[in-house]
């Protein structure tokens, strides 16, 4: 029996196909193999996946264009239904197993109805400065950065991308202060063994098939189709293992899961409104005949927050409750470490003082008795539970190709990120 609570798929929803056939859910979703090409995210595709081609904004989205614009791709009806397939929770045991155990939120969405980049720059700016594309060049931009603004509060901070392979998905302003801002995913296990944690981080999954330093194929984790699903499940679960796995870092640490955006993958709940940054996309920018002034957000995205501090199964109302949910999209990620950080308050008064405004941020899901620690038991058997995840050929590192060719790769390059996990953690 699911948990009611959460506003996910009952199986009856639908969305009509090119023959205005209507076509019904199913949890058949496969790992690899079955969303190939790559769904549209971008702007315009978004815009007929929320309005179904029927008008627009100020109308609320009818949800009713996921067929018809993944139809575009390949321009084959059954091809086309295969976007309204889920995963059941078995199938993807690591993330449902963090989101029973903590709290998952039922109201957060992508920033923007576009694509990667775009609402990766909410994350760290809190805005895209009126992008709503795949811009990787923000210039002359009127705020800092989060990062920037931690350092110049005396605080540390750092983006940890996988390797030198896979780079970084992030804008490029956030490069310009190398090495102090970045790191590699190795340096990130490191640190987390060696207690030095930035006060604020930001980690990013593997983005492509590559081969790794030590020979053998490293496979891509981001989760974008059409990489292998269970790879992004074992660096979840390779992340709350480092960060578990030192007591000290366990009590002091929040960890989120999220995605920058839906990735073209239908969701059921309509996007709401949200106050303006001030910016407006032009018409030409959109692609879709009208201007857009970040006044709405994107689809839903999945999230999960992760701390000793949360009971088991909290799950945070969205806007299915109109009296205690809460809408959140990736600024609200900020909010917390520019609080928390505030150089003008005492380092004894942190711990506390972003506990009490983690409860206001997620309503309630802190509890008030300030929860007991997870006990070693319940951690050590997750890690055991999940820890067969990091070993299966399929979803970890491939054997090197052997000198007659046999054990080829076959990579496949995210050119957009879309879809990935990403991780960050504020450390109290």
């Amino acid at each position: 029996m699911e948990d009611p609570r959460i506003n996910g798929l009952t199986g009856n929803e639908f969305n009509p196909d090119t023959t205005e056939a209507p076509i019904n859910v199913q949890p058949i979703a496969e790992y690899q193999g079955q969303l190939d090409p790559d769904p549209d995210h971008h702007f315009p595709g978004v815009n007929l996946q929320l309005y179904n081609g029927a008008g627009g904004p100020p109308a609320t989205p009818s949800m009713h264009g996921f067929i018809k614009s993944y139809f575009q791709k390949r321009r084959d009806v059954n091809h086309s239904h295969k976007i309204m397939y889920y995963f059941p929770p078995e199938k993807i045991p690591i993330l449902t197993g963090l989101a029973r155990s903590y709290a998952v939120f039922n109201g957060w969405f992508s920033s923007i109805p576009g694509p990667t980049l775009c609402n990766r720059a909410f994350a760290h700016y809190g805005t895209s400065f009126g992008e709503v594309g795949m811009n990787l060049f923000y210039l002359n931009v009127p705020y800092l950065s989060i990062y920037e603004r931690m350092l110049n509060g005396g605080r540390t901070a750092k983006l940890y991308y996988f390797d030198q392979q896979s780079s970084s998905q992030e804008v490029v302003n956030l490069l310009k202060k190398q090495p102090q801002l970045f790191g590699i995913y190795e340096d990130f296990l490191r640190d987390c063994k060696k207690n030095r944690l930035p006060d604020y981080c930001f980690v990013e999954p593997n983005y492509s098939d590559h081969e790794g330093d030590g020979g053998g194929e490293l496979i891509a984790s981001d989760q974008h189709p059409d990489h292998h699903v269970l790879a992004g499940e074992a660096f979840i679960a390779s992340v709350y293992n480092a960060i578990r796995k030192n007591p000290a870092l366990w009590k002091s640490t929040l960890l989120l899961i999220a995605y920058d955006e839906h990735g073209g993958i239908y969701d059921h709940v309509p996007p709401p409104a949200c106050t303006p940054d001030g910016f407006v996309a032009s018409a030409e920018a959109t692609g879709t005949g009208a201007p857009f002034a970040f006044d709405r957000l994107g689809v839903r995205v999945p999230a999960v927050a992760i701390s000793p501090w949360i009971p088991r199964g909290a799950v945070v109302a969205g806007p299915e409750d109109p009296v205690n949910g809460r809408v959140f999209e990736h600024a609200s990620i900020l909010k917390l470490p520019s609080d928390a950080f505030n150089k003008h308050r005492p380092v004894s008064d942190l711990l506390w003082t972003q506990v009490e405004h983690l409860a206001a941020v997620v309503k309630g899901i802190i509890d008030t008795e300030r929860r007991a620690i997870t006990t070693e038991e319940q951690a050590s058997a997750f890690i055991k539970k999940y820890t067969a995840f990091l070993r299966q050929p399929a979803v970890g590192k491939k054997p090197a190709a052997a000198p007659n060719g046999t054990g080829k790769k076959t990579a496949r390059s995210s050119n957009n990120g879309a879809g990935k996990k990403t991780a960050r953690s504020s450390k109290r």
